[in-house]
């Protein structure tokens, strides 16, 4: 009598050493997590948005844009997470029917060489003509030279043509005409009634003024040298601080102080429009 075989025998036989296919996210994913790293922190660390992150991870390519974005983000996220690269990128050319076919270089220099029309300018003979044109002007000018040669000369020579008006030179004021200035008449009668007016002027030597109006703002703070004088004025007060009283002479309102202040002395002074007093 034969032993027949029973149902369970003819099961087909599955190897256990089959393993489910290799995964770029699940790689991915597991190396991140061995790293100790969140989405979080390979997005920043990468500057690959969070949401390519997930999706690569979950091995959907389609957000990254395409077949060269996705090699760049599945290398750029495996250095992130210590992982070689190479046999993620590998899986993905195998599984997205590889990389493109590189153009030979024939055909391209073959299209090159039969559209001459593209070319650049040709400017060669732009500067042909620019020569040219340099050189024929050059010679118009010394031909012309013989007859105006008295103007060529006065402007080579670097020398202004006048019109019959010689300009003035600019006056200075950081440097006195006399050694101790004083201000004119028509300047004291402008004076305005509705405002107070102060001139500091630096008669006997230089020194540090500081001014400032009736609301604290600050209108000077330097040192005023010899022979210089400046002009405040504010609708209410004028407060003023000097270095070196002694060598300062003071007009106020159109009027000049007659101050005994020594050399050297700091003196802190304010006016109004009433000052000074009369009397």
């Amino acid at each position: 009598m034969s032993i027949g075989n029973s149902p369970e025998d003819e099961r087909p036989f599955e190897d256990p050493s089959e393993e489910a296919p290799f995964s770029i996210g699940r790689a991915l994913q597991q190396a991140r997590i061995a790293a100790g790293l969140t989405v979080d922190d390979v997005s920043t660390a990468t500057r690959v948005r969070i949401v390519i992150v997930h999706a690569i991870e979950a091995d959907d390519f389609a957000p990254c844009g395409g077949d060269v974005y996705a090699r760049g983000h599945i290398r750029t996220l495996a250095r992130a997470v210590h992982l070689d690269p190479a046999p993620l990128i590998d899986r993905y050319d195998a599984t997205h029917g590889g990389r493109p076919a590189p153009t030979p270089a024939a055909p391209m220099f073959e299209a090159e060489r039969i559209r001459p029309e593209r070319r650049g300018p040709n400017w060669t003979a732009a500067m042909v003509a620019a020569i040219v044109a340099v050189v024929g002007f050059v010679g118009f000018t010394a031909f012309k030279g013989g007859d105006d040669d008295g103007s060529t000369k006065q402007v080579a020579e670097g020398a202004t043509p006048t019109t019959g008006r010689t300009p003035s030179p600019t006056p200075k004021t950081d440097k006195p005409v006399d050694g101790n200035p004083e201000p004119s008449d028509s300047a004291i009668a402008a004076a305005p009634q509705d405002k107070v007016t102060v001139q500091v002027v630096a008669a006997d030597g230089k020194s540090w003024v500081s001014v400032k109006d009736h609301t604290g703002r600050l209108l000077f703070d330097d040192l005023l040298k010899k022979g210089a004088s400046r002009t405040f004025q504010d609708s209410k007060k004028i407060n003023l601080i000097l270095g070196d009283a002694g060598a300062v002479d003071l007009y106020v309102n159109g009027k000049k102080l007659n101050d005994d202040f020594q050399p050297g002395a700091v003196e802190r002074l304010t006016y109004t429009k009433g000052d000074p007093q009369v009397g």
